[in-house]
């Protein structure tokens, strides 16, 4: 059949009433938990515990088990941080971003976007704490009075970066709860006080809604806070991994002194995050027969923005090498050529393979709208933004100004174990949040749903 392009197609499928959009929606807080997201849970925790106990050891006889060495002293603690910050992007540019733009089509995937913002943020965290071996001095990071006038180098980036994160955070945290408000009274009015656990739920709606009862004025008043937060959002979805790729650009070191770093990890941060949404929603639309209002439009329309942030990326990638052409610089020239052929070729190949040449597919409507091979296309793009950011930082560590301080990385079992244990805790706390809160916005799928807004033009019959 033939689609119509002259009418928005429909943006929760089946018709569905209001009534059923609530019920959907709140059908997972309802029921009690099956043995499969038992046995996922049980799967992700002791991933995060295979994170914790390599952490642990790593407290207990030093950051010496790491692959970190000179002149790699970035290794994948740093390789890990600006992976997990890219994953938390995709969260604030659907909620404030597209929000701005009044891109309808958002408001199905909004919710669990921006609580993988700030899950991704939270594991980003953990890495530059831990990377400096001294995590207890963590608190020097922030400029507070003190006796002996300590006060951190506002010029570092490194301090840039301490500030960017936490904004970040905070105001995607604040910005989600607050999206959560009209839902947490609508879960408080259907909670029926039957039993203790009812009344405990009956008890955390009622005061995380703050007392919301639908009223004309706090609908006003939260649109008014919903654009002001959006607003404070979304220069915020540009400039935290601007600064963290100024950690580089900053440097008077060859392969990262580079004024194309600014937009290229904004580009890269947004196409791993959409990334990392799809492979999400993949799983939990079919779990919780979220089908009708996460629908294969919803996918596509962010598998669009895969290909339009993957193409930015590959240019990114061929301009570094017309640069260092360009440049006339040999020492540029050999850190590229050596970046693409020499020990670590393999991890660039993989990279460009992974980021170019596999979203490419996505030109074809049918792969675009296929479950199984987005899929596939979404966890290659991860695994390939991963390697982008391993490229970076080993590739122009690894050979220093003289030969004689040459040296290779090698990650060690304990390096991966951590890495692991950041995954887990990740996808641990999703599990937790499908249970715990509705993963879609009840009153923005509602406001969108068939019917729902007034109309003044009659349908022809």
């Amino acid at each position: 059949m033939q689609q119509d392009y002259t009418k928005e197609p429909s943006l929760v499928e089946g018709r569905l009433t209001i009534g059923e959009i609530e019920e959907l929606i709140a059908a997972p807080l309802d029921s009690r938990p099956g043995f499969k997201y038992y046995l996922a849970l049980t799967i992700t925790t002791s991933v995060m515990l295979v994170g914790g106990v390599c952490l642990a050891l790593s407290f207990w006889f030093g950051i010496g088990l790491w692959g970190n060495n000179q002149p790699v002293a970035w290794g994948f603690p740093i390789v890990n941080f600006v992976f997990w910050v890219g994953i938390g992007h995709a969260g604030t540019l659907i909620s404030a971003i597209l929000f701005l733009l009044r891109q309808r089509w958002r408001t199905g995937i909004a919710r669990f976007a921006e609580a993988m913002t700030i899950f991704a943020v939270m594991c980003a965290g953990i890495f530059p704490v831990i990377h400096t071996g001294r995590p207890w001095l963590a608190g020097y990071l922030l400029p507070y009075p003190n006796q002996h006038d300590l006060w951190v180098n506002f010029t570092s980036p490194l301090v840039f970066d301490v500030f960017a994160v936490s904004t970040y955070f905070t105001v995607s945290l604040v910005f989600w709860y607050v999206g959560l408000i009209p839902d947490f009274a609508t879960l408080r009015d259907r909670v029926v006080e039957s039993g203790v656990v009812s009344k405990i739920k009956k008890t955390l709606y009622k005061v995380f809604s703050l007392g919301w009862r639908h009223s004309n004025r706090h609908w006003q008043h939260y649109e008014k806070s919903y654009m002001i937060l959006a607003g404070f959002a979304t220069p915020l979805v540009l400039s935290v991994h601007t600064i963290v790729s100024f950690d580089f650009a900053v440097s008077v070191l060859y392969g990262w002194h580079t004024t194309i770093f600014p937009p290229y990890f904004v580009a890269g941060a947004i196409f791993s995050g959409f990334a990392m949404v799809v492979t999400v929603l993949v799983f939990v639309r079919k779990i919780f027969d979220l089908e009708q209002i996460i629908t294969i439009d919803h996918l596509e329309k962010m598998n669009k923005i895969i290909i339009a942030t993957g193409m930015m990326v590959g240019y990114a990638y061929g301009i570094e090498f017309f640069i260092a052409w360009y440049s006339g610089n040999p020492i540029e020239q050999f850190v590229f050529i050596n970046r693409a052929f020499g020990p670590y070729a393999w991890a660039y190949w993989i990279m460009v393979s992974c980021n170019v040449l596999v979203p490419q597919f996505f030109w074809i409507r049918k792969i675009r709208r296929s479950v199984p091979l987005m899929l596939i296309v979404s966890l290659l793009v991860n695994v390939g933004m991963w390697f982008e950011r391993y490229v970076i930082v080993v590739t122009s560590l690894h050979r220093d100004f003289l030969p004689s301080s040459w040296g290779h990385y090698a990650p060690t079992l304990y390096d991966a174990g951590i890495l692991l244990g950041s995954f887990g805790l990740f996808f641990t706390l999703v599990l937790l949040f499908t249970k715990t809160m509705p993963a879609v916005s009840i009153a923005e799928v509602k406001a969108v749903a068939d019917g729902a807004q007034p109309s003044h033009r009659e349908e022809a019959d």
